[in-house]
């Protein structure tokens, strides 16, 4: 009996850890907020000069034919 009652507190205890530590999580401020922004705008605008390349490209082959 003394064993199931250690091995329940056990599971109750790290069943309560798991539990809080997502809540802990602190929330985005403006700072990281804008930091994503940015991150953002950057990915977009490497995505739009990769597809001019690819179509300066593309033009440059077609004009060779």
């Amino acid at each position: 009996m003394n064993k199931l009652v250690k091995y329940l507190g056990t599971a109750l205890l790290a069943g309560t850890l798991f539990a809080t530590i997502p809540a802990c999580q602190k929330q985005q401020g403006p700072a990281e907020k804008a930091g994503q922004a940015i991150d953002n705008a950057v990915d977009k605008a490497g995505q739009k000069m990769e597809k001019a390349g690819d179509d300066i490209q593309d033009a440059a082959k077609g004009d060779k034919k």
